[in-house]
């Protein structure tokens, strides 16, 4: 399969998305915002949608999908900060207007070849050469990102009302963790597809969850599920001709599954005594 040059860019994107999502996912996770990449997901495919509706080339879909994604973002922001209303309800709130929208625009859409498959559960075909340079980009950017405020953000999912008291901007910082996780999800979608795209964010961290000691080893352990969900997620697509986000999302859930069944069989101290390799001890339980 590496003969074909789409499959090593599916590859290079997955290994790249596999790194990145897993790693902002921990914090979104630990912040309760589980269903964030649901939403922006949803608010990136009515963004594409209204391209596809307006006849935008096609090497700028991906760039509305971006603008999409950031304008949802900024919405997400702005009602969290002025309305008194749970996360997970918020998140709804912008998920179910994202998703109406999509689905209006397809149903505008007069081309009668329109094959909506790819958007929603992601395809080894669609990520070219700019897909992949653009996914490169956002993908180390956030890692960057999250490398430089690794403790800033730490200390907000610790605790965000101790965060202000110490004198952090939260605010400033959560509108970039949203518009990081917002460009992250747009980016994304090529690979994994609208609809799953939320799960490789979450499963591997609760993967990592069942068997991390510390903050460091939950995050390093993400990473390191989700880089093999993805290419092995990929690789089972190639072989089985099926789409690829359901491949990368049943892997994740397969090795979910399997650290659950070891932990039952062999108990938590001993399944993390097996991972305490993995560099960091202490600090978050």
């Amino acid at each position: 399969m590496l003969h074909y040059d789409f499959m090593i860019r599916a590859l290079i994107a997955g290994l790249a998305t596999g790194i990145a999502c897993p790693a902002l996912g921990v914090f979104i996770v630990l912040r309760r915002y589980s269903f964030m990449a649901d939403t922006l997901a949803h608010i990136s495919l009515a963004g594409m949608a209204l391209g596809l509706w307006l006849g935008v080339a096609a090497p700028l879909l991906p760039l509305l999908t971006l603008v999409a994604a950031l304008s949802g973002a900024l919405a997400v922001d702005r009602l969290r900060a002025r309305q008194r209303l749970s996360p997970e309800a918020l998140l709804a709130l912008v998920m179910s207007g994202g998703l109406a929208l999509a689905v209006i625009f397809f149903g505008l859409t007069r081309s009668a070849a329109l094959d909506i498959t790819s958007y929603l559960f992601g395809s080894l075909l669609t990520v070219g050469p700019a897909d992949l340079g653009l996914i490169l980009a956002v993908a180390g950017g956030v890692l960057g990102l999250l490398a430089l405020f690794y403790k800033e953000f730490y200390f907000i999912c610790s605790d965000e009302e101790s965060a202000r008291v110490g004198g952090l901007p939260v605010d400033k910082l959560n509108l970039l963790f949203i518009f990081m996780a917002a460009l992250l999800v747009a980016v994304s979608l090529r690979i994994v597809g609208t609809l799953l795209v939320g799960a490789l964010m979450v499963i591997p961290v609760l993967t990592a969850l069942l068997v991390a000691g510390s903050f460091r080893q939950t995050v390093l352990l993400s990473m390191g599920f989700g880089v093999l969900a993805a290419l092995l997620g990929l690789t089972a697509s190639y072989h089985l001709g099926i789409a690829a986000g359901g491949c990368i999302v049943m892997t994740a859930l397969f090795f979910f599954g399997a650290v659950a069944g070891a932990k039952a069989l062999l108990g938590s101290d001993r399944l993390r005594h097996l991972f305490s390799v993995i560099p960091g001890r202490g600090g978050w339980q």
